[in-house]
């Protein structure tokens, strides 16, 4: 018994491998195969059906002229009643003579039968059935005892209990669906074999722009040259499919460029204030090296010095890591502001992309406690505020950082004595400061990242605050931009426009 158990483990065991092995050949197969052989299955398919309807359809059709010719051979019953009372009906178990290859015979109401011409055939109910008179007429297939197929029609002899069935072999008519099964085999065959040579040239005209990519995709692979670009011919899906990949490597290109460049301006700021953190660090050194030390008041600006660079640095720093956070920009409808909560604002149930504290809050708010941060920054200058209830949905550290921002920047450059105003109205934030203004040759670059004015250069920075501010108003599905005073007076306005609305959603309240 175990060893019975045994040989049929092995055996399930063996047929499972094999299975694995045909399902792995199948997965290997190319894409060329796989289409060429899709081809051939729909065809043959299609072929099938259309072989099996016309062989139904042709053997009906014969079926329906062999009844028509039983319908127009009748016999007389007259002929009948003399066969049958002069003994010349056969008794089934004798054979007739068979001159014209048919048979008829008689049938009672008892399914007794004798042949007049022919061999015998079986009688069925349906035979019987006409010679009780319960059915005027029967058309059926019989067999004889040879075998042979016969088509049956049996009709009731008139004055008399018997009934008449005359029949003709279907030898003829199944030759002839023979043949035909055999031609639309031959046919079909060869038709699924053209098209699988079709699919076969077709997968291969069709794949070749798809090789190209994929010749593309692996040297960009190897190589990492993302200077590679698709030839674009049409507008099919191929087209697009190279259009979007032509416009991948662009982007990735742009973005490696782009990341290079932070990585070098980055190295370029920091290696400012860690040299002149080194130098007053040295001083300090070497005065307790050598034991000389430094008057006290230039060792208290060397500390303060210090303390400054340190300030700086941790700015810059902290600069940075805000900039290297991954980058989120909802997709609300062209010329369409997301409602807070709404389904296209960012974060809500049909956004994408929004930063993952995203929430509604109170720009009105985050706005009051900016000014409040930024108040100390500019002692001697005078911050007004007109700000009407806003929500937004953003996270709200980030756009109080970039609010800062924007007030640090209108301090920075207000003249001593000067002001700087803060109005918000319908989402609009416009911060002005009266200082000497930007050219209008500098301003498509105030929001790059570490780009400073040369008159701001000497002043202290880093140059990557408005690109913070940018960002975010990014994030939160706005935009900010730098412009002139519509009035035509001195300084700037920082315009940061964010969607929102006057009140927040019943659903959600603001944090």
């Amino acid at each position: 018994m175990s060893l019975g158990s045994d040989h049929t483990g092995s055996g399930l065991r063996t047929a499972l491998f094999r299975l694995r092995r045909r399902g792995a050949r199948a997965v290997a197969m190319p894409l060329r195969g796989r289409l060429a052989l899709l081809a051939a299955t729909t065809v043959a398919l299609a072929v099938a059906a259309c072989a099996l309807a016309c062989w139904f359809l042709v053997r009906a059709q014969l079926l329906n002229s062999l009844d028509d010719s039983l319908r127009e051979s009748s016999v007389a019953p007259g002929a009948v009643v003399d066969r049958v009372q002069s003994g010349q009906c056969t008794p089934p178990d004798q054979p007739a003579p068979n001159p014209f290859g048919a048979t008829v015979q008689v049938v009672d109401p008892s399914g007794g039968n004798c042949v007049i011409v022919g061999r015998k055939l079986d009688v069925t109910d349906a035979d019987v059935r006409v010679a009780e008179r319960r059915h005027g007429e029967t058309l059926h297939t019989a067999r004889a005892a040879d075998g042979t197929e016969y088509r049956v029609r049996t009709t009731p002899v008139a004055g008399t209990g018997l009934a008449v069935s005359v029949a003709r072999p279907m030898a003829e008519l199944q030759e002839s669906l023979r043949k035909l099964a055999l031609i639309l085999t031959l046919v079909g065959g060869a038709g699924v074999l053209g098209a699988a040579g079709a699919g076969v040239a077709l997968a291969r005209a069709g794949l070749r722009p798809v090789d190209r990519l994929t010749g593309a995709v692996e040297h960009i692979a190897r190589t990492e040259d993302l200077a590679v670009r698709i030839p674009v011919d049409g507008h099919d899906e191929i087209a697009r499919l190279s259009r979007s990949f032509n416009a991948m490597t662009e982007a990735l290109a742009s973005s490696r460029e782009l990341q290079q460049q932070l990585i070098a301006d980055a190295g370029h700021e920091l290696r400012t204030p860690l040299t002149s953190l080194r130098t007053n660090i040295d001083l300090l050194v070497r005065s307790e090296e050598t034991g000389r030390a430094l008057p006290e008041e230039d060792r208290r600006e060397l500390l303060s010095s210090v303390q400054a660079q340190m300030a700086e640095l941790a700015e810059l720093i902290g600069d940075l890591q805000e900039l290297s956070r991954p980058q989120a920009v909802p997709h609300a409808a062209e010329g369409e502001a997301p409602e807070p909560g709404g389904p296209n604002a960012p974060g809500g149930p049909g956004g994408s992309g929004t930063a993952p504290r995203a929430a509604v809050v109170g720009l009105h708010e985050i706005v009051e406690r900016a000014v409040q941060r930024a108040r100390p920054r500019g002692p001697r200058l005078t911050l007004t505020t007109d700000l009407a209830p806003w929500y937004v949905r953003a996270d709200a550290a980030a756009l109080e950082r970039s609010v800062v921002n924007l007030l640090d920047n209108a301090l920075k450059f207000s003249p001593e004595g000067g002001s700087v105003h803060v109005v918000l109205r319908d989402g609009v934030l416009t911060v002005r400061d009266q200082g000497p203004g930007v050219p209008a040759e500098e301003i498509p670059h105030v929001f790059d990242r570490f780009w400073r004015s040369p008159s701001a250069r000497s002043l202290p920075g880093s140059g990557l605050g408005l690109s913070i501010v940018a960002r975010t108003a990014r994030q939160s599905g706005g935009d900010v931009r730098l412009r002139r005073p519509a009035d035509g007076g001195p300084g700037t306005e920082a315009v940061l426009r964010l969607p929102g609305a006057p009140a927040p959603p019943p659903s959600e309240p603001p944090r």
